[in-house]
């Protein structure tokens, strides 16, 4: 067997090596000449032929091995050791998450345990810093947050586990996009050695929430989690809000920190000198069309303020809306998410407008001159038909009068679907605070106002068949009595509502008069969104009176949180509007389908009994003459309570546009006609009869 010796260049190496480390001072030109592979002049020649020989160096560079002069310009180079946070040394990840929402100030977490996620819940355990509110759904779970964060201003927390966990809040995250509402929604993961294996309950939620989420992460190491959790804040509750999703595998939430993080990493920061200078030179782009708008509000004759929930977003927006108005003497109509964003009262009002808006609204709108939409994003239910949109709006701005004013927040939004005038990008509020200087202050627009008066005049939302004594109960007037008993505490009384017929009639018919006060979901129409989002908006403002105006078909969708509300004593009131039908698409059915009723007629079940299984006092109204003694019922009820109204069937929410219509084309109530309409479903009906 050949004996193992070291070659005679190794040990010429060792020695060299053995001399260097007692010699100083350093010589470059020793280490040339001592360097084994160099000591051949024929190689060096070769590879240096044009070479000059190297000067000797006494000592070294005095930049030799030091830090770089800070003063000097080079982007490759970290100038400043971060400082670092050793506080969350020796914690566990699921307790971090714990120690990161004290830091961020949560007070509340909504979410459902499973195996994936179960470090986190073990980690929270009994904590006494937040409350945790625990549904029969995760899609319950999100629908609350939305509820809260809508109530509250903070962004909803979500935690629930991995795979089915994960997939049933897609659905609220969906609607919490669309409807700008800041959500953090935390979800556990199979340990990362197992992703990519198809192991139980491993979902690619990443993947699958990417279009649903402004932002998704799946976290990698546990020294990653704070600054990871602290992104999610940011993200969800900057610009225009949204939903972000982290997503935590069970072994970085088990897992130990073992060394010190940056301490940006774990504590919030405030914005770098570039950001900084980044907002200064935008602030100079903006005060130039800031004057340009301003010209065309103070050469407008017919202006209106169009606004959305982008107002919301800042408490102070609706002062601001109001001081503008007031000061321009504009009109102001909302769309569905920016009720309560102006009040209803003022004679400026408008009331909503779109689809099933006033009709004056949308008649205004038609007319204006110059519409200033202030954070709203022209969806297809306001503008109906991008062609027959604001005539005299795109007429005035071709010849320099007029046009259309887009605030906004989200570059995205503008000029998606209507070309904008001017443009002005950034926060609503603080815009429309610093355009206000620039605007000339106007006591009185006779000639707009006693157009809009006459539109008011002859198409009032209270233009419908009204409740008689002994007839069935109509939707509208429970509602606009529900609206006339709460008048005294407004600014106490928050309402949502599923989606449907009701979602409109309680648009039209409850008079709005405080932002924050009207919660439901209008991007996405997510049928079962009131009951959660009531439980959530009642668990943000615990001192408020707390309403879901419901429909039957879409409280069947998550009426089990009813259980929630009683296990937890969150004392929410449900107003339900039971007419045995999926309202909203009969009412399509009956004016495009020819009464052909396919699939929109379910059997209930009793709800007050049901509601009194799950522990929850329910009464029930079939008679007009006993509403407002049950409805007083329901406002004073000490807990959570239902009260189930029988109401008329087949009663169409007016006005509508119809699909494909201009604003202008809307219908409205007539008598005749709803004659001739019943009189021709009674006919249809009787045919079908037959054919079966």
């Amino acid at each position: 067997m050949m004996s193992l010796r070291p070659s005679k260049s190794a040990l010429r190496s060792i020695q060299l090596q053995r001399q260097f480390t007692g010699r100083r001072p350093f010589s470059t030109s020793f280490v040339a000449s001592a360097a084994p592979h160099r000591s051949s002049p024929q190689k060096r020649a070769q590879s240096t032929a044009t070479a000059t020989s190297a000067t000797s160096r006494p000592v070294p560079s005095p930049a030799f091995n030091q830090e770089p002069h800070r003063n000097e310009v080079s982007p490759l180079q970290n100038r400043s050791v971060p400082d670092l946070d050793d506080s969350m040394v020796g914690l566990s990840g699921g307790e971090i998450f714990h120690e990161m929402m004290l830091r961020l100030g949560v007070k509340h977490i909504f979410g459902y345990p499973g195996g994936a996620i179960l470090p986190v819940f073990d980690a929270i355990y009994n904590s006494k810093h937040f409350d945790f509110v625990l549904p029969k759904h995760e899609q319950g779970a999100g629908h609350m947050a939305e509820g809260y964060a809508r109530a509250s201003g903070k962004p909803g927390v979500v935690l629930v586990t991995s795979g089915p966990g994960a997939t049933n809040v897609i659905t609220p995250m969906q609607d919490a996009m669309s409807d700008g509402i800041p959500m953090v929604v935390f979800t556990g993961q199979v340990v990362t050695g197992a992703i990519g294996t198809d192991a139980f309950q491993e979902a690619d939620v990443v993947g699958i929430s990417r279009a649903c989420t402004k932002w998704n992460v799946m976290v990698k190491s546990v020294g990653e989690l704070p600054r990871r959790i602290q992104e999610a804040f940011e993200i969800a509750t900057s610009g225009r809000p949204g939903p972000v999703l982290v997503d935590l595998p069970k072994d970085v939430t088990a897992g130990i920190l073992r060394n010190p993080i940056p301490i940006q990493s774990s504590i919030p920061s405030l914005p770098s000198a570039a950001t900084v200078a980044a907002r200064e030179m935008s602030q100079r782009s903006l005060d130039a069309t800031i004057s340009r708008v301003a010209r065309l509000v103070n050469m407008a004759q017919k202006p209106i303020l169009y606004v959305g929930q982008g107002l919301l977003a800042r408490p102070e927006g609706p002062q601001i809306l109001k001081e503008f108005a007031d000061k321009a003497c504009i009109p102001v109509t909302t769309t569905l998410q920016g009720l309560g964003g102006y009040d209803e009262l003022d004679p400026k009002s408008l009331h909503m407008l779109g689809m099933h808006g006033s009709a004056y609204a949308n008649m205004a709108m038609q007319e204006s001159d110059l519409i200033i939409a202030v954070g709203a994003r022209f969806d297809d239910r306001v503008t109906l038909s991008i062609p027959k949109f604001a005539p005299q709006a795109k007429l005035a701005a071709s010849e320099g009068r007029g046009g259309i004013v887009h605030f906004e927040i989200m570059p995205k939004n503008i000029n998606k679907v209507v070309q904008a005038t001017e443009a002005v990008e950034g926060d609503c509020a603080d815009n429309l605070r610093a355009l206000m200087p620039h605007v000339k202050a106007v006591s009185e627009r006779p000639e707009w106002f006693e157009q809009i008066n006459d539109w008011k005049s002859r198409f009032p939302l209270s233009l419908y068949e009204q409740q008689t004594e002994e007839g069935p109960i109509k939707p509208q007037a429970v509602i606009e009595k529900l609206s006339d008993l709460t008048a005294d505490i407004k600014d106490k009384t928050i309402i949502t509502t599923g989606v449907g017929q009701h979602q409109m009639w309680a648009a039209q018919h409850f008079r709005w008069r405080h932002p924050r006060t009207m919660i439901t979901s209008g991007g996405l129409g997510t049928m079962g969104f009131g009951l959660p989002a009531a439980i959530g908006a009642k668990v943000a403002r615990p001192d408020c009176l707390v309403v879901d105006i419901d429909g039957d078909a879409s409280f069947n969708m998550t009426l089990t949180e009813l259980s929630t509300a009683a296990q937890f004593g969150i004392g929410i009131k449900v107003l339900l509007l039971n007419n045995e039908e999926q309202g909203m698409v009969t009412q399509w059915q009956n004016l495009f389908y020819e009464d052909r009723y396919s699939h929109t007629h379910q059997q209930n079940p009793h709800f007050v009994p049901l509601a009194e299984a799950m522990r929850v006092s329910a009464k029930r109204v079939s008679k007009a003459s006993e509403v407002e003694e049950k409805l007083k019922w329901l406002i004073e009820h000490d807990g959570p309570a239902l009260l189930e109204v029988i109401t008329d069937r087949k009663v169409p929410v007016l006005p509508m546009v119809p699909a494909g219509r201009g604003l202008h084309e809307f219908l409205v109530y007539d008598e005749a006609k709803e004659k001739e309409r019943k009189a021709l479903m009674r006919e249809r009906n009787v045919d079908f009869e037959v054919r079966r």
